[in-house]
């Protein structure tokens, strides 16, 4: 990391509510948690008296499993943004460019520019559009799929051919999965390029933002080099027990995907009498208020019990808003504190 950056930088805002009066749609974390969670944490907890084993062999299993790759080839983290600083200081040195899609999570600019490096925005339509003359400049580039605050996900064969342009380009291509878990698609991780960091966190899938349980996931010299840079004991005893066992609650992740796709599509169709209503494979939805001012907006659902996201705040979006999707009756709350009804079916029933 930089000195001379970090003394210049600064924080990014994010979503999280800390008034809990509130209901929070502001961060896009699963309002439910998988069984045995909290016999699962009490025993770590007692455990928690000696170091972990700084090899993490369990949990690399379950997260390998999850992914679709070897376990020698997950590195864990403190979560997905440790994951993601973790691969740029790997990978990048003072002066290098970076490929930075926008609007995406405001983190990968500042990270970018915590290790001295320059972001190089570009659209995140067209990303994956980029050749030789760009990549060849670039350091690194970064994806984020689904994006965030879009929704955005990447088909796989999209991603893999830029994966391989990047390769040609001698870029490594950083890919943040952290919303990927709400999807079926295949994790970039069965590339298996060594140029290719993948980047995963437990936060949003599991319900457990404040667990902060991750991994990147890596192949060759470059596996080998972010497993070196890791820090020691880089996951507590209970982080690394909880998170191997909820990467094993296949029934959860099936029962969580399928509640979310039916929820987002009815919010989307309700918000959608209001507000232009982006598509998303995420547990969120990207919303342009319109003439709207963004702050009454936010200031009129607070007033109504909840809080969503400013997503002025992300590059390019000046008349959005971004909410979680949850459960259906904290969705019908929040429809509710956005002026939008629901519409009723013959029996007087909500859709």
């Amino acid at each position: 990391m930089n000195p001379d950056s970090i003394r210049t930088g600064s924080r990014v805002p994010h979503g999280g509510e800390t008034d809990r009066d509130l209901l929070d749609f502001s961060a896009n974390t699963n309002p439910r948690t998988p069984d045995g969670v909290g016999d699962v944490y009490a025993a770590a907890l007692e455990e928690s008296r000696r170091y972990p084993d700084d090899d993490y062999p369990d949990y690399r299993a379950a997260a390998a499993a999850f992914v679709g790759c070897d376990p020698a080839r997950v590195i864990p983290t403190p979560g997905g943004l440790a994951a993601i600083r973790l691969a740029m200081e790997a990978a990048l040195e003072p002066g290098d460019e970076v490929l930075v899609p926008y609007p995406s999570f405001g983190e990968y600019a500042r990270e970018v520019e915590l290790q001295g490096a320059e972001p190089r925005f570009v659209r995140y339509d067209d990303l994956f559009e980029m050749g030789p003359t760009v990549l060849e400049a670039c350091a690194l580039a970064v994806v984020c799929t689904p994006n965030n605050p879009t929704g955005d996900a990447v088909d796989p064969d999209t991603l893999e051919a830029f994966a391989a342009r990047c390769a040609d380009a001698d870029t490594t291509l950083l890919v943040d999965e952290a919303f990927l878990g709400f999807t079926d698609r295949p994790s970039a991780a069965e590339f298996e390029r060594e140029n290719v960091v993948v980047a995963r966190s437990l936060t949003k899938l599991f319900g457990l933002p404040g667990l902060r349980a991750g991994f990147a996931v890596a192949s060759g010299e470059r596996r080998d080099a972010l497993a070196t840079a890791r820090r020691a004991w880089s996951l507590g005893t209970p982080a690394a027990r909880v998170g191997a066992h909820c990467l094993r609650q296949a029934e959860f992740v099936r029962d969580t995907r399928a509640r979310v796709a039916l929820e987002r599509e009815r919010m989307r169709d309700a918000l959608g009498e209001r507000f232009d209503v982006h598509e998303s494979d995420a547990p969120y939805l990207l919303c342009d208020v319109g003439d709207r001012d963004v702050a009454t907006v936010i200031d009129d659902a607070r007033a109504a019990g909840v809080a969503i996201r400013d997503a002025t705040t992300f590059r390019a979006l000046d008349s959005h808003v971004r909410v979680a999707v949850k459960d259906r009756g904290a969705n019908d709350r929040l429809l509710a504190a956005l002026g939008v009804r629901n519409r009723e079916d013959a029996n007087g029933e909500t859709e």
